[in-house]
């Protein structure tokens, strides 16, 4: 059955970049603030496969109804969404991906690093929660990092199944890049892979945990407050560090997950703190949406975020 959108009546047309954005066949040929890039894969696991391989043309689907109104008002910022218009950003379409991990991570990091030569900041659709691996291994020997995770969960397992650079083990891997000095981890909630040991070896580490019922009861003032001026920050977004309430199609729903003011609020903190040097979105999971408001939410997260970059 096809639905009215209102989006027609504002002149609404299809496309297939994310917000009808430029496109770009090649990172190194990227001439941009930012550029978006869709990573379906990074580890297909025996057990799901790809889970959420679909997960950035969905994203872009959502986008596509505002593509034709990018110099409207978006009253986040009081303001259109890119400040130079469309040209402030491209899109790079998706990575191929293979049943081989390792050859998918190797493909990643160096697209990553590509944009990032080109002076772009480049913003990651996933796609798997262990896509932040290799995109975090593309700044290594470029300066010092701090990540500010959105999670349900903290992501410290060594290994899973044998398989040590996958979904519950991006900030452990983070944690022993040399040029990683901080990580603030935000939204932690509920039961999820992490033992009692892991989160002890991430506070030995240094991690700064703000949980979920921390934000309710304490707001975003405190993580902002965490973050040192003038720091060079990369957001790693796990969508089902949101509420399931406005983001139901991830793999691991949780009830207590952040608010979209919530999170716009830690977004725009970040930004008025430190330079937003790389973001990914990974687990938006189509399959498990509902009528499409998880991919709608994904799609304003990625662009309050791409808002935020290109006026830095």
């Amino acid at each position: 059955m096809n639905k009215t959108n209102i989006a027609t009546m504002f002149g609404a047309t299809d496309v297939s970049t994310f917000l009808g954005l430029p496109s770009c066949p090649s990172p190194d040929q990227v001439n941009a603030k930012a550029a978006i890039l869709g990573v379906p894969c990074a580890t297909p696991y025996a057990s799901v496969g790809p889970y959420c391989a679909n997960g950035p043309d969905a994203i872009r689907a959502a986008a596509a109804p505002y593509a034709a109104n990018l110099e409207h008002m978006d009253f986040d910022f009081s303001a259109p969404l890119l400040p130079g218009g469309p040209q402030d950003a491209c899109d790079l379409g998706d990575l191929d991906f293979s049943e081989d991990s390792a050859s998918n991570r190797a493909a990643i990091k160096a697209a990553v690093s590509a944009i990032v030569e080109r002076g772009a900041v480049p913003m990651v659709l996933g796609g798997d929660d262990s896509i932040p691996i290799p995109m975090l291994q593309a700044f290594e020997g470029r300066d010092k990092y701090t990540i500010v995770q959105i999670d349900a969960h903290i992501d410290w397992r060594d290994e899973v199944d044998g398989e040590r650079w996958g979904l519950s083990s991006t900030m452990r891997r983070a944690s022993e890049m040399d040029h990683i000095e901080r990580i603030i981890q935000v939204g932690a909630r509920n039961i999820g892979s992490a033992r009692p040991q892991d989160y002890a070896d991430a506070l030995a580490w240094g991690v700064k945990f703000f949980t979920a019922r921390d934000i309710a009861s304490g707001g975003m003032t405190q993580v902002a407050d965490a973050i040192p001026n003038g720091s060079n920050v990369i957001i790693c977004f796990d969508c089902d560090g949101l509420d399931p309430a406005i983001m139901p199609g991830v793999i691991g729903r949780a009830p207590g997950g952040l608010g979209y003011w919530q999170t716009i609020e830690l977004l725009n903190a970040i930004s008025a703190k430190a330079r937003i040097s790389a973001f990914d979105l990974v687990e938006f999971m189509p399959d498990c949406d509902v009528d499409g408001l998880g991919a709608l939410t994904a799609y304003r997260m990625v662009a309050a975020t791409l808002g935020l970059v290109c006026r830095q």
